[in-house]
């Protein structure tokens, strides 16, 4: 078995546990590329973690397809990584991408400004989308603005932070206050490479089905 239908396997048996099978979403992942994640780019670390999230895009959403940004100071929205184009996806789209800015500071604000922008403005649905946001510490204190806006949209974030860096910022997630809805987690993991498929997407969708009760009873969902 291929290993990307091995993290599948694990996807659907903590999807079945969630109660959260039949539901279609939009998938999406954002790479923190900033200077510190330089050694996960070159080992591999990264593209993992696309085939991991990939993994779950596949069963939630009928294409299969996961939107894929980066960021550092600067952020760039790529080609969605698929089933048909998964394998080296991080080298040929972002470390051999001249377009592309990388290792410089973090800057969350302006990706999570583009995500949003694509989801209710350029390409809306009616679809729930399920952003997951890889973060290795430093996080901006202007990410509120984003979650809190957002929280009236059928957006939920998914932060994970990795690494032994700072994360007071994303810890501070579940007491925002001023949403319409709680629309984002966070979670860290020192080292995600040492965590099984079926621990990561046990804390990935930990409240995804939360949020989505909560959307739906609120009007952002059907």
């Amino acid at each position: 078995m291929s290993g990307i239908n091995i993290k599948k396997k694990a996807a659907t048996i903590v999807l079945e546990k969630k109660k959260l099978t039949g539901v279609s979403a939009r998938v999406g992942v954002v790479l923190d590329i900033s200077g510190s994640m330089r050694k996960l780019y070159n080992e591999g670390v990264v593209q993992d973690v696309v085939e991991r999230v990939l993994a779950v895009a596949s069963q939630f959403d009928d294409d299969g397809e996961l939107d894929v940004w980066v960021y550092d100071n600067e952020f760039s929205r790529l080609p969605a990584a698929t089933e048909a184009t998964f394998m080296g996806y991080v080298e040929k789209n972002i470390l051999s991408n001249s377009g592309v800015h990388k290792f410089g500071r973090n800057d969350e604000p302006k990706v999570m400004e583009d995500v949003i922008r694509k989801y209710t403005k350029q390409d809306p649905s009616g679809e729930p989308v399920f952003l997951v946001f890889i973060n290795d510490g430093g996080c901006k204190p202007g990410i509120k603005k984003f979650i809190v806006e957002s929280s009236s949209q059928p957006i939920f974030w998914q932060f994970v932070g990795i690494g032994d860096s700072n994360f007071d910022v994303l810890r501070k997630l579940d007491t925002m206050e001023g949403r319409v809805v709680d629309n984002a987690n966070f979670f860290h993991l020192d080292d995600i490479s040492q965590v099984s498929d079926e621990k990561l997407y046990d804390q990935l969708l930990n409240e995804f089905p939360m949020w989505l009760k909560e959307a739906k009873a609120k009007g952002i969902l059907k």
